[in-house]
């Protein structure tokens, strides 16, 4: 199963490795990455992790997002702040630059934008070099 306009595997995508953690955080009823490496261990709360993938319906939710998961994904792991796509039909606040901005002002920065499916668009955050 792809996401989006890429072939890319979705574990691939989000960057998730053979024997690492995965925190899946306010996700859609039922909703699962598949095709997971080997020894990967989803959590379905907000656990430090490798990766950490946390759903937002509304733009009054990035900051508490970010604050929450900002210290589980030191020094060098990464968060995936998903919204409904646009382009998939959905109607929402959140944009790309709302959680960019958000992530800024925390001195995180994002690094790459992907679909994480139809439905939701991701925007993958890390803490800049010098605070890791």
């Amino acid at each position: 199963m792809t996401a989006g306009y890429s072939s890319t595997p979705l574990a691939k995508k989000l960057g998730i490795k053979a024997g690492g953690t995965v925190s899946v955080v306010k996700r859609n009823k039922g909703w699962e990455i598949p095709e997971l490496p080997e020894g990967v261990v989803v959590q379905y709360s907000a656990k430090t992790s490798d990766v950490i993938v946390w759903f937002v319906r509304d733009k009054a939710e990035i900051s508490a997002a970010l604050t929450t998961a900002a210290p589980l994904i030191f020094p060098a792991a990464s968060v995936w702040i998903a919204w409904p796509r646009k382009a998939g039909g959905h109607v929402s606040n959140v944009t790309e630059n709302d959680i960019r901005n958000t992530a800024l002002a925390m001195k995180l920065v994002d690094v790459k934008v992907a679909a994480i499916d139809h439905d939701w668009s991701g925007l993958k955050i890390v803490w800049r070099k010098e605070h890791r």
